[in-house]
């Protein structure tokens, strides 16, 4: 009896831990932004994601005055390299 006992009691435990959920980590946020993304921002602008005929991805900033440019092309006009 004692052994039935043991073997329902260590059969239950087994089969509760296998029940346990475990907390899935939350990725850290990277410490940047996209630089030419968060200058449109700043602008006012909004983002527009595209992709090219290769497939590659980049955004376009769309301007509050409702000028379309690449948010990349925004950033390099108005920060020229020293």
């Amino acid at each position: 009896m004692t052994k039935k006992i043991l073997f329902i009691l260590c059969g239950g435990t087994l089969v509760l831990s296998a029940c346990s959920t475990t907390k899935t980590p939350t990725p850290q946020k990277i410490g940047m932004p996209n630089p030419a993304s968060q200058y449109c921002i700043d602008q006012g602008g909004k983002l527009e994601m595209k992709k090219n005929a290769n497939g590659d991805a980049y955004a376009n900033c769309i301007l509050p005055d409702g000028r379309v440019i690449e948010e990349w092309q925004l950033f390099r006009q108005d920060h020229p390299q020293k």
